[in-house]
């Protein structure tokens, strides 16, 4: 019993002396639930909650629009230069996109962000850290099937042109490949081992 006559609480588990929770609640007001659910496990010194933030940014708010968005307007700005034809303007779209997916998501490596994970994101791609590792979730299927449309697209719009057509089958299988999930964490011929 303290001074008040009210019972005595520990301050940092939010419970009373008994161990029931406290009726004040995490901000003083009645809770039925106790403090202890209230409590997260922080990254201090980071400004996310997640240990390693690569693995969930595909799958946050807005991220698959804003990807169609960007090879949207990458496509519209290649159709405005005068000299394109729309078949080149549609093989390179292609091409550039495939290159950029490419590069950031099956040739970079680590994180941008200090991790806790002792140096595990060090040696995996950002395809390879996405989602934990867990192959088939749904930001994978995404940008799996999205390389796929665009070659379709692309196929379609050039009229199946020889020339065009082993250009972007060639640009499509150097991202579809590295996805394969038989390949994950395989470095072929040592290439990009480090």
């Amino acid at each position: 019993m303290g001074r008040d006559g009210g019972s005595r609480q520990d301050v940092s588990l939010g419970t009373s002396s008994a161990g029931a929770a406290s009726p004040g609640g995490r901000n003083g007001l009645a809770s039925p639930i106790p403090d202890l659910f209230y409590r997260v496990k922080m990254n201090v010194g980071v400004a996310h909650s997640e240990v390693n933030p690569n693995t969930r940014v595909m799958n946050s708010r807005g991220m698959w629009l804003t990807y169609a968005l960007g090879v949207g307007m990458l496509h519209i700005v290649l159709l405005s230069i005068p000299f394109f034809s729309v078949p080149v303007a549609w093989t390179l779209t292609n091409v550039i996109h495939n290159l950029g997916m490419y590069v950031f998501l099956h040739a970079v490596k680590g994180t941008p962000f200090e991790t806790p994970d002792q140096g595990k994101a060090r040696l995996l791609t950002h395809w390879e850290q996405l989602d934990y590792g867990v192959q088939f979730t749904s930001s994978r299927k995404f940008f799996t099937i999205s390389p796929i449309i665009l070659y379709f697209l692309t196929s379609f719009y050039t009229k199946y042109d020889p020339t065009h057509f082993i250009l972007n089958t060639a640009s499509l299988l150097t991202v579809l490949i590295p996805k394969l999930p038989q390949l994950h964490g395989v470095r072929i011929f040592g290439i990009n081992k480090y």
